[in-house]
């Protein structure tokens, strides 16, 4: 369920003094559609969601961020071989995003099966699991979606300049801290916003200037904000 998107899009709406109907008129779609925007059961697409700023005339990344930090957009595994710091570190991920969808693993074999079935967005990844590492896996997992972000587990510090190596996008020190998480999922949610961004934009627009500014902006919101 979006809900944080579908209470943006209600919310914003309603500021304008439209209806459904009026705004599915401007949108060129049915009632029915916005209805299931605002239900959250549905997310429009890229193109559906410049159009949507713009008719709404509000600044685009409102309804963007709006898109991205919705729960749905969280899909989670963990993979690490100590079933006891496997299951304190889920309760953590869970105590931080309790609504996203979370699954652990104590085999990288059972993670790369459910890969290929799942969409993966964020991965956090124990470096050290016997015969397949962490970095073994990340190759793995990036080959069945490029899209997932990596985020790599280990007690030991040293191990990050191997990290850096891979496509990782993150790496952190066991055991997990709720604040670290939380600043590890607002930064997948900057990396999110931006390619969700990139998407919704033509060629003749990706070669503006006026994109640039908006991904600087965007940047510096996410840093300080």
């Amino acid at each position: 369920m979006s809900i944080l998107f579908a209470d943006t899009l209600r919310k914003l709406r309603i500021q304008k003094g439209l209806t459904q109907s009026q705004l599915a008129n401007l949108m060129y779609v049915n009632k029915a559609t916005v209805s299931k925007w605002e239900s959250g059961s549905r997310l429009p697409d890229a193109a559906m969601i410049t159009r949507l700023a713009e008719v709404l005339r509000v600044d685009v990344r409102t309804l963007l961020s709006a898109t991205v930090e919705s729960d749905e957009a969280f899909n989670i595994i963990m993979v690490d071989d100590n079933k006891v710091i496997l299951s304190y570190n889920t309760l953590i991920l869970e105590e931080v995003s309790p609504n996203a969808a979370i699954a652990n693993f104590n085999r990288p074999q059972e993670a790369i099966a459910y890969a290929k079935e799942h969409r993966i967005d964020l991965a956090f990844l124990d470096i050290e699991m016997g015969v397949v590492s962490g970095f073994d896996l990340c190759r793995e997992l990036l080959e069945i979606n490029p899209g997932t972000k990596v985020v790599f587990l280990t007690a030991y510090p040293e191990y990050s300049l191997n990290a850096w190596d891979t496509d990782a996008c993150g790496f952190m020190v066991k055991p997990l801290v709720p604040e670290d998480v939380r600043r590890q999922l607002k930064k997948w949610c900057q990396v999110h916003l931006i390619e969700f961004l990139f998407a919704s934009k033509t060629p003749a627009e990706l070669s503006s200037g006026k994109l640039c500014r908006q991904l600087f902006s965007i940047s510096r919101k996410k840093s300080y904000g």
